[in-house]
């Protein structure tokens, strides 16, 4: 007597067949999961402040370990090269660098930022003055009232923000040390942290994946190796951008003669880390003082950024980024202003990374639930080789 196939019942179809079902399922696992870390939190605080201990020589040491690591294996590779060898060469290197830039460069840099923060009230207050002078023209009788008001709203922020942390500061003296001591732990630690995961890193993935059962050592170490890959790109190309926009706007502003053009030019490739929104943060003080100058000034001004977003849009960072992340202007933009607005400048900095190693997790685990379970089985597909099947049956009994 053949076995029949059991019948589909209501409850196969609407939660064990049903991917709507399994999504709701899965959600609701997920939160009840952060649920009990939440009530559990007295639990995680030490491991917690032991990480944020741990985490700021981590990250200095990795980004390092980015920039070294390609040449370190490359010497490796191409003249066999010990790893120690180059990696002793390459500090050598940095610190020479570092004291030809203290030498150098921090002098320039530091008497432009000086004279730039004692002139910015005077600089501001011309401003203002200024475009009050324009305001007094006719044609703009209209709206003279409303940008007066926003002016005056504007003194009134600004003059209240800076009040607020001078008294924050001075109120939180111990914060101020403790931030300089770990800013000195970091600069002190991460050195070492870096000489071993240059020397070692290359074997920190093969440790890892040895712990996974052995069909999944295959899967995990491809996974490993697509985070550090997309890590590593998006942590090279934004420091090597950010480098050319420094220089682009260094050679622009000492060509027009900008005031204080060395100490704006590194503050547009700092902010540059910041996608899209860096270097028209950065440009604002740099349109002002063009207006305080002289107009030929602001025009020269404009003309060096629109330069240099031309070469920086057209040619280096599709060069050095490409599309190596995969992800649209749109998600970027998305992505950086919900991250600010949950981790402040943390989100802005490390939001894209860790949205790139998310994906990358959450893309792999999907498609291996794809493969593995009958939810995602379209009913088509099924009634298609079915018939396919019936087919194949009929002309071999005929």
């Amino acid at each position: 007597m053949e076995n029949k196939k059991r019948k589909a019942t209501l409850f196969d179809k609407w939660f064990l067949n049903n991917r709507f079902s399994v999504i709701l399922f899965n959600l609701l696992l997920f939160f009840l999961i952060i649920w009990v870390f939440n009530k559990i939190s007295f639990v995680l605080n030490p491991a917690w402040v032991f990480i944020s201990a741990i985490l700021p020589p981590i990250i200095l040491a990795g980004i390092q370990f980015y920039i070294m690591n390609p040449v370190v294996d490359w010497l490796e590779k191409r003249f066999k090269v010990p790893r120690v060898l180059t990696i002793t060469l390459l500090f050598i290197f940095v610190v020479v660098i570092l004291i030809w830039i203290i030498n150098t460069i921090i002098p320039i840099v530091q008497n432009q930022i000086n004279a730039l923060i004692e002139n910015w009230p005077h600089i501001w207050n011309d401003a203002v003055k200024t475009t009050q002078k324009a305001l007094n023209d006719p044609r703009l009788q209209s709206v003279r009232g409303n940008i007066d008001n926003m002016l005056g709203d504007a003194q009134k922020t600004l003059f209240k923000s800076s009040k607020d942390t001078i008294n924050t500061t001075i109120g939180n003296i111990s914060s101020a040390v403790s931030i300089i001591t770990m800013v000195g732990m970091t600069l002190m630690t991460a050195p070492f942290i870096l000489f071993f995961m240059l020397k070692d890193g290359h074997q920190l993935r093969p440790f890892i994946t040895k712990f996974a059962p052995q069909r999944w050592q295959s899967g995990l170490s491809d996974l490993l190796h697509d985070i550090n890959s997309a890590v590593a790109a998006y942590v090279r190309g934004q420091l090597i951008v950010a480098f050319w926009v420094g220089v682009i706007f260094s050679i622009g502003y000492s060509v027009i003669g900008l005031p204080y053009g060395y100490a704006l030019a590194i503050l547009a490739a700092v902010l540059n880390l910041i996608p899209y929104f860096g270097t028209f943060i950065a440009f604002i003080p740099v349109v002002v003082i063009g207006i305080m100058t002289s107009v030929p000034m602001l025009i020269k001004v404009l003309i060096v950024f629109a330069i240099e977003q031309t070469l920086e849009g057209r040619l280096i960072s599709p060069l050095v980024m490409g599309n190596k992340l995969a992800m649209h202007p749109i998600t970027t933009i998305l992505l950086l202003i919900g991250a600010s607005a949950v981790w402040g400048l943390w989100g802005v900095v490390f939001g894209i990374p860790l949205y790139a190693c998310l994906k990358i997790i959450v893309s792999r685990v999907y498609n291996y639930y794809r493969q593995v379970s009958d939810v995602f089985n379209d009913e088509n597909t099924i009634s298609k080789k079915t018939s396919e099947n019936s087919d194949k049956m009929l002309n071999t009994n005929k």
